[in-house]
């Protein structure tokens, strides 16, 4: 099951699922609670939301905790990404948010992280961590994907992940690259 409750993280963890002939069922399906993230770091928020779902709904169970690290902001938003988006989870408010902290700032650089939490109930979780690094721009651009993909543009590339196609970016994302090593670490022989 995916521990998430975010229809985009659901849509983009079932596309890297899918090849693997993994069926998913997300946490919001099964009525679970989203637990409280107080864990200090990426990795020990999926913990949490990975252990609460599988120990919750008796299935294994992947969390994912992911944000955006701006060098500026010193890496903030960070862990608290979504928060920055305020209760109604609104990312134009967090994009600006972000484009005010910076008042001008000329360094640009910030990566997105990703941690994936991999647990079983009354069992062990194995954490797999990825990165993707680019700049910020500012107006956002672009329709598609979700949260801060409007106003970071990748290493390599001249568009935003919300200007990209969803297929390419979930080859080049923090999340493709944490999926990767979950891959490596539980699929392949």
């Amino acid at each position: 099951m995916i521990a998430s409750h975010n229809p985009g993280k659901i849509r983009e963890i079932d596309a890297l699922l899918g090849p693997l002939g993994v069926t998913v069922v997300s946490a919001g399906d099964l009525g679970l609670p989203e637990p409280e993230e107080t864990g200090a770091t990426f990795a020990a928020n999926a913990e949490i939301k990975a252990r609460a779902a599988a120990d919750g709904s008796g299935l294994p169970a992947l969390a994912d905790d992911s944000g955006l690290a701006v060098a500026a902001l010193g890496g903030d938003p960070g862990i608290f990404s979504a928060r920055w988006a305020g209760p109604d989870k609104d990312f134009a408010v967090a994009m600006r948010r972000v484009e005010d902290a910076l008042a001008g700032e000329p360094d640009r650089r910030a990566h997105f992280v990703c941690a994936l939490a991999l647990c079983w109930p009354d069992g062990p979780c194995e954490i797999f961590e990825g990165a993707v690094h680019g700049r910020l721009i500012w107006p956002p651009r672009g329709s598609r994907g979700f949260g801060y993909d409007p106003m970071f543009v990748p290493e390599d590339h001249d568009i935003t992940f919300a200007e990209m196609d969803p297929a390419h970016k979930h080859r080049i994302s923090h999340r493709a690259d944490a999926f990767r090593k979950l891959v490596d670490g539980c699929f392949k022989a």
